[in-house]
């Protein structure tokens, strides 16, 4: 027999909202999807953005496919007391909104690795123009 599902008021369930520490609100279930964060295709900030608040809207407003939603799954850990969500919150920006430093760095790089060789190419390009000028 299986075990009924942890029930959770809403102000324990919005206080989950750094990157390390996300939980969602989708359809009166409660998912940590803190393990995804680095996954998601939308990025992080897309899950961050919908913490704070009942995210059924946001999560359908994407069209996500059924693999997605399959994958829910393994993230659900309960449900949400319906009579403690607010019908309409304000928007509260969460604690740790900042950039990821790490997918910074990444793009960094492969810009780098993008134009170092364009600036090497067009420096050889200039001083052969320039020898040939020279020796003309």
């Amino acid at each position: 027999m299986a075990s009924d599902p942890k029930t959770f008021v809403f102000n324990d369930v919005v206080i989950h909202n750094k990157t390390k520490d996300c939980w969602l609100i989708i359809e009166g279930k409660v998912y940590d999807v803190t393990p995804f964060m680095e996954d998601h295709p939308g990025g992080d900030e897309v899950l961050l953005a919908a913490t704070g608040k009942d995210a059924t809207d946001d999560f359908e407003d994407v069209g996500h496919s059924d693999e997605a939603r399959d994958m829910m799954h393994k993230y659900y850990i309960g449900e949400v007391d319906k009579a403690t969500v607010p019908k309409k919150r304000a928007y509260v920006a969460p604690a740790d909104r900042k950039y990821n430093p790490d997918k910074t760095q990444e793009f960094v790089v492969k810009i780098l690795q993008f134009i170092v060789p364009l600036v090497i190419l067009g420096l050889a390009f200039v001083v052969r123009s320039y020898t040939k000028e020279k020796s003309a």
